[in-house]
């Protein structure tokens, strides 16, 4: 059996065609030699090696949807367990669908500086983005994304937003809002053409993380307070999470994912930056767990738990837009530095009572902005430290404003239709009772609490019945 006939690919057949010193039964182009087939195969393994690189990053940032749902369910009380997960579910399913139909297009679809306008539906040519790997590879990495930007409103929402209410901003930010501010950076939007080198975010401190951000000031701005947050006198009642157990394993797993996150970003798995960026994320992290621990060591006499899981992923939030441009030890200040500004950031915004049930605002708003302008100090190339003078910090401060318009702007639009239209909360009952049991009929831990009569399923009823339960 020849090579020509055993179906193996192309390259595979001027591979073993190079290899031998007549290859006269493999059909060979006019062009080649050996020199032009070494240079077709290398390429190809090249292509190969990022294609499985960007989908094996893309799978790490999908494993973030379970680190997102574990921190939050554990910041929140267990009544409401249930219901989180189902949001950090359906969030993604629904924005992969909008991702799909319309926010890829309008992020990275040829159109004006502001937004594309091309290749809905994923359909088109894509040849002008210039990939080396499958159009299909670098979607899937981008949707994970939208997910992640999607995802981060949940946790500042959480315990009394309706559920239709996120399904239809789900579906919104991944369609429109997310993307938009993604054209303008990654899609040759008119932030990627600012100054000598444009805004400089390379995995989405600012683009993925401060959309999440503001979208979620914007949202419990709009939402208002839990019931018993806040006293009349302004003085603040804690309302503890209901297993510190899960939010340290989301944070573990989100830590885990960031090594697709930010590595993933160099779409390729032969560019050697990706160790680089892979140890400037890892160190970020943890000198963010650090400071806050030591600074909420020193406020609260000890180290608080909750800030220092906070503190972690502030760390990884800061040093995600300049991970790639920034030395190893910029790294770690700016780790450092984000870890100190959640601890602060969450009490500044329990203070002016905006009620966000898991600190998500001071991570991913404030540690992601703070990100975002160290570029303009810490980059290697451009940084004020390093001789650059003020032009790249003044194009990383445009971006950051740009992005807070853009985002809260919309976002705070949405959520008021919402809240005037189908309604944005759930009445005061159902979130005293607990979202579980209001929104979706069951609880998540049957055997902590008894379901209330007519609610949950079939199997759990049964078991109330077996053990002697009634009403």
């Amino acid at each position: 059996m020849t090579l020509a006939s055993a179906g193996l690919p192309q390259y595979v057949k001027l591979y073993h065609a190079a290899c031998e010193d007549t290859p006269t039964h493999v059909a060979l182009p006019n062009s080649w030699t050996p020199e032009s087939n070494a240079i077709a195969w290398r390429d190809m393994v090249v292509s190969a090696i990022d294609t499985v690189w960007v989908l094996v990053a893309a799978f790490l940032v999908f494993f973030m949807q379970a680190g997102f749902a574990m921190v939050e369910a554990g910041l929140t009380r267990a009544k409401n367990a249930g219901n989180i997960v189902m949001k950090n579910l359906m969030d993604f399913a629904v924005g992969s669908l909008a991702y799909w139909m319309v926010g890829f297009a309008i992020m990275f679809g040829a159109g004006s500086a502001f937004f594309g306008s091309s290749g809905f539906f994923l359909s088109g040519d894509w040849s002008f983005l210039g990939l080396n790997v499958p159009i299909e590879a670098f979607w899937l990495f981008q949707v994970v994304f939208a997910g992640t930007a999607a995802t981060i409103v949940s946790g500042a929402m959480a315990e009394r937003t309706r559920f239709t209410g996120y399904l239809i901003y789900s579906a919104v930010i991944s369609a429109v809002i997310y993307p938009v501010v993604g054209h303008w950076t990654w899609g040759g939007g008119w932030l990627s053409q600012l100054g000598s080198q444009g805004f400089m975010d390379f995995a989405g401190s600012t683009v993925v993380h401060s959309v999440g951000g503001w979208a979620a000031l914007a949202g419990a701005i709009v939402l208002g307070p839990r019931i018993g947050k806040y006293n009349e006198d302004g003085s603040i009642n804690p309302l503890p999470g209901h297993s510190i157990t899960l939010a340290a394993l989301g944070v573990f797993i989100l830590w885990f994912g960031w090594f697709g996150f930010n590595p993933g970003s160099t779409l390729s798995g032969t560019d050697p930056a990706i160790a680089l960026i892979a140890t400037n994320t890892s160190l970020a992290a943890a000198a963010g767990a650090t400071l806050a621990m030591l600074t909420s060591w020193i406020r609260y006499g000890k180290p608080d738990v909750s800030m220092t899981l906070n503190g972690t992923l502030a760390g990884l939030v800061g040093i995600t837009a300049g991970c790639a441009f920034v030395d190893i030890w910029a790294a770690v200040v700016i780790g450092a530095l984000s870890g100190i500004l959640v601890v602060h950031g969450v009490e500044f915004f329990d203070r002016v009572h905006v009620d966000d049930a898991v600190g998500a605002i001071a991570v991913h708003a404030v540690a992601g902005a703070f990100g975002t302008l160290a570029v303009g100090l810490f980059a290697t190339d451009g940084g004020l430290f390093y001789g650059g003078g003020f032009e790249q910090l003044l194009v990383q401060l445009a971006g950051v404003l740009s992005v807070f318009a853009w985002t809260f702007g919309t976002a705070y639009v949405l959520f008021k239709l919402l809240a005037a239209t189908i309604g944005l909360r759930v009445t005061p009952d159902e979130e005293t009772m607990g979202l579980d049991l209001g929104e979706h009929g069951l609880t998540a831990y049957p055997d902590w609490a008894p379901l209330q009569p007519g609610l949950g399923s079939a199997h759990a009823q049964a078991a109330r019945v077996s053990r002697g339960q009634t009403g």
